[in-house]
């Protein structure tokens, strides 16, 4: 009987193990995770989770009970040590399990700050798994000061919550505005000024020096000179592969665990797919970090184990909630040199255009636009500037042009 072993229990593990099952897999199927609970969802995390609105069974993408009733073999708490490509083995603790196929689906690490400029003072936290979230909410108590490195939409959805709890918080930004990397001008606009009206201190084109304390951190020192007192930190400045394990495993890494349209490794029996994971793209391997990319990508390489011969073609979408705002992004902005903006009392849009081509759009408390956009993506449409500029225009009527 053929073994399938998935190492990396988080969104795009379960999407995996629950497709081979849905595809009629009727091997073994082994699932390992370094956390302790199943696999839950991590967007919730720094939004309701934090505030107290979602509670922790609420999370999990499944019910526990899923796994067992599915002849799914779960092993929780358990780090995978080591790939034997040539044994086609994993060992974890003293265990050493083969497999015939495995899927790497290990997702990503936070970046944290060196130890040289105060990374590892008591105070200072990232934001990725369930832990992370879990000590420091008992920082999030009203009047308290916190310094949030990075705007992103992972620091700035940090302060929504934190100035919705009171706190008193202050963003630094090293680029010249917030979210430079992923969004338009136009977008930053929109939510420094949704921000700064809910209190929060942004500054732009200022770096971290420093972070300053005796064993925890307590102050705070930044690239203009300026000094912070505060109370704890939150480091969102991005994220890297976690693909240390197959790169010891003597896997091709290039940006990630790298896989052809099949999602298959440089081993033709290792998959990957999930934030750890590069695929083919325009200009050469490319990442998605989204949930959504997550499950397609994980769907699709079980699948292509099961001998589909299936190519991943990836609909990028992505979303962000901060206050009352809801954005939702269809398409990849890369390479845009026009932006057209469609405003229809408090829903706006941003679309962004690169020659005579449409890319994607910033749906900002439109879910019209958004669903929209994503559809003429899909179809290979462009709509015309003109009629999406004019709010009187009815955007369905884009996708019979």
């Amino acid at each position: 009987m053929a073994h399938y072993v998935v190492i990396g229990a988080g969104q795009a593990g379960s999407a995996l193990v629950a497709k081979l099952r849905a595809s009629g897999f009727d091997g073994q199927v082994t699932l390992i995770g370094e956390e302790a609970v199943p696999p839950y969802q991590r967007p919730p995390l720094s939004k309701k989770y934090l505030l107290g609105e979602m509670e922790l069974e609420r999370l999990f993408l499944r019910p526990e009970a899923y796994y067992a009733d599915n002849d799914i073999t779960l092993k929780l708490s358990r780090a995978a040590a080591k790939i034997d490509a040539a044994a086609k083995t994993v060992t974890i603790g003293d265990e050493v399990i083969a497999y015939d196929k495995l899927a790497l689906t290990t997702g990503s690490v936070p970046r944290r700050l060196p130890a040289a400029i105060g990374g590892d003072l008591d105070g200072v936290y990232v934001v990725r798994g369930l832990s992370d979230v879990d000590a420091m909410a008992p920082e999030f108590t009203d009047g308290r000061r916190v310094l949030i490195i990075g705007g992103g939409y992972i620091g700035l959805e940090a302060a929504a919550v934190a100035a919705k709890l009171g706190l008193k918080v202050t963003l630094v930004e090293m680029a010249d505005r917030i979210l430079q990397r992923v969004a338009a001008p136009e977008t930053s606009d929109y939510f420094r000024d949704l921000h700064q009206s809910n209190g929060v201190d942004i500054r732009e084109g200022v770096g971290l020096k420093c972070l300053t304390g005796e064993g925890r951190v307590s102050g705070a020192e930044l690239s203009d000179g300026t000094t912070l007192d505060i109370d704890f930190a939150i480091v969102g400045v991005g994220i890297m592969p976690a693909d240390a394990l197959a790169a010891e495993a003597g896997l091709t890494i290039d940006n990630g665990i790298a896989v052809n349209e099949f999602g298959q490794t440089s081993d033709p029996d290792v998959y990957a797919a999930g934030d750890c994971a590069s695929f083919p793209g325009p200009n050469g391997q490319m990442r998605l970090e989204s949930v959504q990319n997550a499950i397609d990508q994980a769907e699709n390489a079980a699948e292509n184990m099961m001998g589909a011969d299936k190519p991943y073609r990836p609909e990028p979408w992505f979303w962000s909630d901060q206050y009352d705002t809801h954005l939702q992004i269809a398409g990849l902005n890369t390479g845009y040199d026009r932006i057209v903006t469609r405003q229809d009392g408090a829903a706006l849009s941003h679309w962004y255009y690169k020659g005579d081509t449409f890319l994607a759009v910033d749906a900002i408390n439109d879910p019209r636009a958004y669903m929209v956009g994503k559809r003429l993506l899909s179809m290979g449409k462009t709509p015309d500037p003109a009629a999406v500029a004019d709010a009187s225009t009815d955007l369905k009527q884009l996708m019979k042009a």
